[in-house]
């Protein structure tokens, strides 16, 4: 089955966790995107959303849903966003798109991570994926070389700025046997903003588009 058509799958499926009258969590992606077109169907259901980038800001104003600023937001229910990677213990890495820190940020404060892929993007160790890490801009040589002791080989994502204006090292040649370990580490090099791993809060439901369907995994 088309890729595309697994993502929408997926997408969909996660429609079915959205509360009427409900703010909604919405990450950032291609997978993201399927849902945010789902929501477009039923946003006079809605109160509205929180946006993790803003190309999904953009989308869902398009889509006429109003977006909110987290910092007025005292709860969120639901979060729902892609992932890069993902392990059967629903750890992940994500920032493929350089949204890592609003998407880890939101998924924090947001009861509920659902996150939606297509089969493709199961592992059973992460890694394979470059880590995507955001750094302070001058620190980015310095990081770098904190990063190489760890055994990683990072690659500056040039011409890439994210939306908090810090850039990105990719992180290659890592097989993440403790990402939650490894997630409190890296957080812990000066000059590092967040890494990509997402283990300390990993997501809570899984939704998998598959050729025999959306399969979820809680």
């Amino acid at each position: 089955m088309d890729q595309n058509k697994l993502k929408q799958a997926a997408a969909t499926a996660a429609l079915d966790f959205v509360r009427p009258d409900s703010i909604v969590g919405v990450g950032t992606g291609s997978t993201v995107a399927f849902f945010i077109d789902g929501l477009a169907q039923r946003k006079d259901t809605l109160r509205g959303a929180v946006s993790s980038s803003e190309d999904s800001t953009q989308k869902l104003q398009a889509a006429g849903i109003e977006v909110f600023d987290l910092n007025t937001v005292s709860e969120l229910d639901l979060y729902v966003d892609g992932a890069d990677e993902i392990t059967p213990q629903q750890h992940m890495i994500k920032g493929g798109g350089g949204a890592l820190t609003r998407e880890k940020i939101i998924a924090a404060v947001a009861s509920q991570f659902v996150c939606i892929v297509d089969q493709s993007k199961q592992v059973d160790t992460l890694g394979t994926f470059p880590l995507p890490v955001e750094v302070i801009p001058m620190a980015r040589a310095y990081v770098a070389r904190e990063l190489e002791k760890l055994g990683g080989k990072p690659v500056w994502r040039e011409g890439v700025v994210t939306d908090n204006g810090n850039i990105i090292l990719d992180v290659h040649n890592l097989m993440i046997k403790n990402p939650v370990a490894l997630e409190t580490q890296l957080n812990q090099i000066t000059g590092v903003v967040t890494n990509g791993l997402f283990a300390c809060r990993g997501a809570d439901i899984v939704v998998v588009g598959t050729a025999q369907g959306p399969q979820i995994h809680k």
